[in-house]
């Protein structure tokens, strides 16, 4: 029997995750050397994997299939195609500079009563957010990917209501009330769109007869299994309102800034690089191969609803007086770009949707670490608390800048490719969206640069006058997401090779080609 290296990298930081709890209290560096030390060797695993598929092989690759509970047709399968390995080695990389950015976000607290925190349970569940979130990109049982889809939220709650930002200018009451509002919110806001979806899953096997992605989509392909019109759009819109929520989508987006806002900013940036990527990762593998003819169908109203991310996130951006709320209402709006480029329904689009999330995740990681560093010094998340930091910290401001400039798609680094092959696609079938959705461009290029001006330039406040700059631990952390930001910008087809080929497929499974241009091209 072939190694099973799919499991081996889900199951790998599950076990560093037992490990790093398992670490007496009293030795809590320790246990951050063990959990960073887990995150490597994943990662390792994650460029093997990468390393073994070919783009241009069979659409799941590295498969895994065994009985799981028989009575009900559920299996342990994995698989990967070009999508999923690409997030997989997004997540794999993130993990250990998300460790390093969080070494000592969980040491216990120096208050009055002493509150204390375990420092080991921080990084273990760090570590079992990375399993969960590996498995649900492998997973090609339709039951075994909801398990994990679900089984995330538990130890995102307690990372978001039980290691909260201690930048806090409301008291430690009031700092903690608002954490365990915000995990509550998460919580519920998750666990509403997983019931919904639970039913559809049921739903999806009473037809079906079993979970298996693969061959639900085969006998939907070949026509051995027919849906009844109505029964494939409910089934559908059960698995989208899921994803859409965990994407997020509005009007399903309220949790993502208060979850943002009051978290520690590793856990922040685990939220919105990682844990939301299944979200839309979802809509490309279940929505559209299960439920085709639906997702056409639904196709006008999602777009729209994209389009009201895009526009809506970015204003509030503009508005925010809170830099990580700031950030979160930004990601609203970058993540109606990556729906509007998976429902536009062309090579160019999904593409772009594809790259959109890994280079989302590398821009926002670097943009809000970065902010995170800058927040621990002055102690404040209020943008009107800074001013003239480059004078006195340039390493830090001009990191922040770079991290700003790839937040608004400047040409040369990562993110203006993924964004402008989105626009490119949406526009060649749906112009009016495609137009519109630009003004998102501009509305970003003025929260960003805003913020920059406010933080950063002008005279020094003198609460900032003496603020250090980035230290060895903060530029290891820093330095290689600005280096893998410039380089994709300049050069992102390392990943589009590994892409295109499951985005062609996907396109398939709906029916769709891309539209043929009005005009010829001269001969």
């Amino acid at each position: 029997m072939s190694f099973p290296l799919l499991t081996a990298t889900a199951v790998l930081p599950a076990i560093g995750a037992i490990a790093t709890a398992a670490v007496p209290a009293a030795r809590r560096d320790a246990a951050k050397v063990l959990a960073l030390l887990f995150s490597l060797a994943t990662l390792v695993l994650a460029i093997v994997v990468l390393v073994r598929f070919d783009p241009d092989g069979d659409r799941y690759q590295l498969t895994e299939s065994r009985s799981w509970i028989a009575e009900f047709g559920v299996r342990y399968e994995l698989g990967v195609d070009g999508i999923a390995v690409a997030l997989i080695a997004l997540t794999a990389l993130l993990i250990p500079f998300i460790i390093l950015a969080g070494w000592h976000d969980a040491d216990p607290l120096e208050t009055g009563n002493k509150r204390w925190r375990p420092t080991q349970g921080f990084f273990a569940l760090i570590l079992a957010v990375e399993a969960m979130v590996i498995i649900s990109f492998e997973a090609t049982d339709v039951f075994l990917f909801y398990i994990f889809f679900e089984a995330m939220l538990i130890p995102m709650y307690f990372l978001i209501g039980g290691f909260g930002d201690r930048a806090h200018q409301h008291g430690e009451e009031t700092a903690a009330t608002q954490r365990s509002y915000a995990a509550v919110k998460f919580l519920l806001y998750n666990l509403a769109g997983g019931l919904i979806m639970l039913a559809a899953v049921i739903g999806l096997y009473v037809v079906a007869g079993n979970f298996s992605l693969t061959e639900i989509a085969e006998a939907r392909a070949n026509g051995s299994l027919d849906m009844a019109t109505n029964t494939e759009r409910w089934l559908f819109l059960g698995f989208f309102l899921a994803f859409a929520v965990k994407a997020p989508l509005w009007p399903l987006h309220t949790w993502l800034p208060n979850a943002m806002g009051e978290a520690t900013t590793p856990v922040a940036v685990l939220i919105t690089a990682v844990v939301d990527k299944v979200g839309t990762f979802a809509m490309l593998r279940f929505c559209l191969q299960l439920f085709p003819e639906a997702s056409k169908w639904a196709t006008p109203a999602i777009l729209v609803l994209a389009l009201i991310s895009i526009i809506y996130g970015a204003l509030l951006a503009v508005g925010q007086r809170d830099i990580k709320r700031l950030v979160a209402y930004a990601s609203i709006s970058h993540f109606g770009f990556i729906i509007m480029g998976i429902f536009a329904m062309t090579s160019q689009g999904q593409s772009g949707a594809t790259l959109y999330m890994v280079n989302h995740g590398i821009s926002t990681a670097a943009l809000m670490l970065v902010a995170g560093f800058l927040i621990s010094r002055r102690g404040s998340r209020l943008i009107a608390d800074y001013g003239g930091v480059q004078k006195v910290a340039p390493v830090l401001a001009g990191t922040f800048l770079i991290g700003g400039l790839a937040t608004l798609s400047l040409p040369g680094l990562a993110p203006f490719v993924s964004e402008f092959l989105v626009l490119a696609g949406t526009f060649s079938r749906y112009p009016v969206i495609g137009i519109i959705a630009t003004f998102g461009i501009v509305l970003a290029a003025l929260y960003t640069l805003v913020l920059y001006q406010r933080t950063m330039t002008g005279p020094v406040k003198p609460e900032v006058a003496a603020m250090p700059d980035l230290r060895a631990r903060e530029l290891l952390v820093v330095a290689p997401l600005i280096a893998v930001l410039i380089f994709l910008g300049v050069y992102p087809k390392p990943v589009t090779d590994i892409v295109d080929p499951a985005v062609k497929q996907t396109l398939s499974d709906v029916h769709e080609k891309d539209p043929q241009p009005e005009v010829e091209a001269a001969k």
